[in-house]
C-alpha cells in the first residue's frame, strides 16, 4: 500500500480500506471520527472542517488534493536529509529527529495507523510493536542518503536487531561489564534487555553523558513504555541496556 496516495476520490456512502485511512488522518489531525471505513455523515463533516482549515475547496470529497495535505506529516518524515558533513550516525539522528517533529503516532487502535504501517512494512495490530521498525527505518533511511551499506539488517524485531548486530560485531552488551562510553555514538541503537537472550525494546541514541543517555524512539510514551503509542524523545539510564554500534 502506498500511503501517500489514494487510489481514487472518495465521498459519502462508500466504505473500505482507504476510507479508514482517510479517517485516520482526520483523526491525527485532531478531527477525530469513528475508524470503521464507513464514510458517513461524520466523516464527512470532519473532512469539510478540515478542508477549511487547511484552507482548501470545502467539498466533503476525499480527493487526491485533500488526501495530500492530509499526509503531509508523513511526506515531511520521510523526505531527503542532506548528508554533506554527516556521519552514518549524526545522519539517522538527523532522520529521527525529522521523524520526532511530525508526531509520530498510533491510531485506530494497538499498533495501528499510517505511521505504524510505514515503519512496519504495511504491518499493524497488536503482535506487530513497532520500536526496531522505526529504528531501523530511520538507520536505513540514513544509509540510502549516503549511499553505503547497512551496517546491520532491516528488521522488526529487538531479538533479531540483536542477532545481527552480534554477527557484524557491532553488539555492546552490558551484562556483565559497564559500557566503554566513548564507543556509543549518536546514531547507535539501544536495546533493552529483558534475559540475556531477550530484548525487548530499541531505540535511537542520540546524546551520551555519564550516567544517562538521550533518544528518540518509537512504540512508546512519556512513562518509557515499551509497548507505547508513539515517537518520543528520552532521557535513559544504562541499567540492562545494550547497544548496536553504528
Amino acid at each position: 500500500m502506498n500511503e501517500l496516495e489514494l487510489d481514487r476520490v472518495y465521498r459519502r456512502g462508500e466504505q473500505g480500506r482507504d476510507v479508514r485511512r482517510i479517517q485516520e488522518w482526520l483523526s491525527l489531525h485532531g478531527f477525530a471520527v469513528a475508524i470503521d471505513g464507513d464514510f458517513g455523515a461524520a466523516t464527512e463533516a470532519a473532512l469539510k472542517r478540515f478542508q477549511a482549515k487547511a484552507g482548501l475547496a470545502v467539498t466533503g470529497v476525499g480527493d487526491a488534493v485533500t488526501f495530500d495535505r492530509l499526509v503531509a506529516p508523513l511526506k515531511a518524515a520521510v523526505a531527503p536529509v542532506p548528508s554533506q558533513g554527516r556521519t552514518l550516525g549524526s545522519l539517522v539522528v538527523a532522520y529521527a529527529t525529522q521523524h520526532l517533529r511530525q508526531r509520530p503516532r498510533e491510531m485506530g487502535g494497538e499498533n495501528r495507523g499510517p505511521w505504524v504501517r510505514l515503519y512496519m512494512d504495511g504491518n499493524e495490530g497488536r503482535p506487530w510493536a513497532w520500536c526496531a521498525g522505526f529504528s531501523t527505518f530511520c538507520l536505513q533511511q540514513a544509509a540510502r542518503t549516503m549511499g553505503v551499506p547497512m551496517p546491520v539488517g532491516r528488521t522488526l524485531s529487538c531479538d533479531t536487531l540483536a542477532s545481527f548486530a552480534r554477527e557484524k560485531n557491532r553488539l555492546v552488551s552490558t551484562l556483565t561489564s559497564p559500557p566503554d562510553r566513548t564507543r556509543i555514538c549518536p546514531g547507535s541503537l539501544f536495546l533493552r534487555r529483558r534475559t540475556a537472550t531477550d530484548w525487548v525494546h530499541t531505540g535511537i541514541v542520540t546524546e551520551v553523558d555519564e550516567e544517562t543517555f538521550q533518544t528518540i524512539e518509537g512504540n512508546t510514551n512519556d512513562d518509557g513504555s515499551p509497548d507505547g503509542y508513539e515517537v518520543c524523545a528520552r532521557t535513559r539510564g544504562f541499567k540492562d541496556i545494550d547497544f548496536v554500534l553504528i
